[in-house]
């Protein structure tokens, strides 16, 4: 099936989700990747932050619940990793790791992520809320608008039991995450692991960062292919950002922010 035949059925299926994304397909013309240093030490910091143990106690756990996910999606005849959800790709071992410490260690109350797929992160966060006795996450994620075959595939890694404590917003953040941040009013922990283009990552950056409580966190994903974080941490100096190398590709990063 061509390319502008999926993106035609898109836009029949969902019109106004398709209208949006227009501009975020044009806007990427004007991207550019800048020059990252990944800091090294990028875990010890994020633990610092919190005043927690370094090295982590709650690792051996976390490749535990690692190995469960991915035998998960197995059963389901589901790949896992890179580009195994049309062009997008499961969340990998380093972001995974920065999400199970940083919601284990400071303990949020409300959790926001824009983006789900398969439901990775989703299943990482949920897991750890169980852990800690309280806690809720709220995730807004566009089903890929056009490879609908797919769309059965949504939260594939979150079993019912942990369902009670995750609420499932569909629609783009372009759409969803104004309305939803008025309801919540405080975030303690955002995560932006939805379209990767310049224009989105900076509005759901701006949008959040006002609502975010202090000592908040956010993890902000494939930062490396365009310059929203750069420009957002040179534009937001009062704020510690930390660029955190992933595991398994070179060159490629994900960044942290703390709230002060």
């Amino acid at each position: 099936m061509s390319t502008i035949f999926r993106f035609l059925q898109g836009i029949m299926a969902n019109p106004v989700e398709a209208a949006l994304y227009i501009p975020e397909h044009l806007s990427v013309r004007h991207e550019y990747r800048p020059r990252y240093e990944s800091d090294p030490d990028w875990e010890l910091r994020l633990h610092s932050w919190f005043g927690a143990t370094w090295p982590c106690p709650e690792r051996a756990t976390l490749d535990a619940l690692w190995h469960n996910i991915v035998s998960d999606l197995q059963a389901q005849g589901l790949r896992f990793g890179r580009q195994t959800y049309g062009e997008y790709s499961d969340a990998e071992i380093s972001l995974a790791r920065a999400t199970w410490c940083t919601v284990l260690h400071q303990r949020p109350s409300v959790v926001l992520e824009t983006g789900v797929a398969r439901g990775v992160t989703s299943r990482i966060v949920l897991e750890a809320l169980i852990r800690n006795d309280q806690g809720h996450l709220w995730s807004i994620d566009l089903p890929h608008p056009f490879e609908k075959h797919l769309h059965g595939e949504t939260g594939a890694a979150v079993p019912a039991s942990h369902r009670v404590r995750w609420s499932y917003v569909e629609g783009s953040s372009r759409r969803r995450l104004p309305p939803l941040l008025r309801s919540l009013a405080r975030i303690d922990l955002f995560i932006h692991d939805s379209l990767h283009t310049a224009r989105n990552t900076r509005f759901e950056m701006e949008r959040t960062v006002s609502a975010m409580a202090p000592g908040g966190i956010m993890i902000v994903d494939d930062i490396g292919t365009h310059q929203a974080f750069a420009d957002f941490a040179r534009d937001f100096p009062s704020l510690e950002t930390l660029v955190c190398p992933h595991s398994d590709r070179i060159g490629s990063f994900f960044g942290l922010v703390h709230i002060q």
